[in-house]
């Protein structure tokens, strides 16, 4: 979940950015967005992989 917060904090600044014309808020925005993506991608390959640990597990 900390993923999509921090895109959506990204996309806050970078358009608070255009707005207001300040180019390192807008482009720190674009980097928190890259950083929520990167966080949801991490996030999603460890369910999978929790996913296929629990598919294995004989007792289940």
């Amino acid at each position: 979940m900390a993923g999509k917060s921090e895109k959506a904090k990204g996309k806050l600044k970078e358009a608070t950015g255009k707005a207001t014309g300040n180019k390192r808020l807008e482009a720190e925005g674009k980097t928190d967005q890259m950083k929520g993506k990167a966080r949801e991608a991490g996030e999603g390959a460890r369910d999978r992989a929790k996913g296929v640990r629990d598919s294995l597990d004989p007792e289940k």
